[in-house]
């Protein structure tokens, strides 16, 4: 239990002592973030602002993890989604500082890379003998997928890392919000730790890496918040976006939670939604439903300030966050002790 803590503890203090000069590197490389000219007015003074700061939270939490783990495979396989993801991001951000412009890697091109990760999470899934069942909360039972399941796994991890992008268009939101969805699945992977002592049975049930992994993730982005809170000093990119956004459905997969992620990473489903209502009402009545979408852009529009946003819809994630662990401990655990 105490790995747990100081994994979140190494990796914050990395972060917060190495951003100073993280940052400074990225300024004097001039690794600038380019403003979409379509974005909000009041978003032009963040441009040239130091970008690809996921870079400092996947260094802080690799320090963090790799030293103490276990190594086992649901740990490894999530911060080798983390790790993957945060690659295509990093891919996606160099290509729009190369070509000085906001638009980096094709849709196609990012659906393609994610379609080879779910096959490596796949894999891995599969040798660790996860059932291709989803259990649903309350109405308490669980729906055979079969080989479908796999197709699940591609939806849960394209969307959360689409999410979590989308997400991430203020300064604190895309980091504040994920902070919250991994804390949610690291305390489940915590209580499943802890009542395991009478259900283990040499699986995911005794084991803390799957939280250690989370901690290390948290960790590295509470230090990287310090710098990228309004104002903020460097920006996230689509590099830490889509890395966290990888971490939080690779946990949701091994946790064998996936509905939940309905729940805990509930923002990222109503900013993605946000975008394909937008698209959709227009492209069928010409109109748009949002003032801008993702759905953050549309409060700016009605002059919320972007701290105002920030708090508010890491309120709103920590209810749903809550909800989600509420359903976790009333039903899934029960589940589990039973199947």
């Amino acid at each position: 239990m105490a790995r747990v803590l100081v994994a979140a503890l190494v990796a914050m203090v990395f972060a917060i002592l190495g951003g100073p000069t993280f940052i400074a590197f990225l300024r004097r490389n001039e690794f600038g973030q380019h403003i979409r000219k379509e974005g909000p007015e009041r978003h032009a003074f963040k441009q040239g602002t130091p970008t690809m700061g996921g870079l400092l939270i996947i260094a802080a939490a690799t320090i963090a993890f790799l030293p103490l783990s276990d190594y086992t495979l649901p740990a490894l396989t999530i911060f080798g989604a983390a790790f993957a993801c945060g690659a295509i991001g990093f891919l996606d951000d160099f290509i729009k500082l190369r070509h000085k412009r906001s638009l980096g890697l094709s849709g196609r091109w990012k659906m393609l890379l994610l379609l080879g990760i779910t096959v490596a999470v796949g894999y891995a899934a599969h040798h660790q003998h996860l059932s291709h069942d989803v259990y649903v909360p309350v109405a308490n039972f669980a729906i055979p997928l079969g080989p479908f399941w796999y197709v699940l796994l591609f939806l849960i991890i394209g969307g959360a890392v689409n999410g979590v992008n989308l997400t991430d268009g203020l300064d604190g939101l895309g980091a504040g919000t994920s902070i919250i969805a991994l804390a949610t699945f690291t305390a489940m992977a915590v209580t499943i730790f802890i009542r395991s002592g009478t259900t283990a049975h040499g699986r995911i049930e005794n084991r803390l890496d799957v939280a250690f992994i989370g901690a290390a993730l948290i960790g590295g982005a509470v230090g990287f918040l310090w710098f990228n809170a309004f104002p903020a000093e460097v920006i996230m990119g689509d590099t830490s976006a889509m890395a966290l956004g990888g971490a939080i459905a690779a946990m949701a997969i091994f946790l064998k939670v996936e509905l939940l992620l309905l729940f805990v990473g509930g923002i990222f489903l109503i900013e993605a939604l946000s975008v394909m209502l937008q698209v959709l009402t227009f492209k069928l009545y010409g109109k748009r439903i949002f003032l801008m979408a993702p759905l953050h852009h549309h409060f700016e529009m009605k002059a919320w300030s972007e701290t105002k946003i920030m708090v508010r819809f890491w309120i709103l994630t920590a209810l749903s966050c809550a909800a989600g662990f509420a359903l976790f401990y009333k039903y899934f655990l029960q589940f589990r002790e039973h199947s």
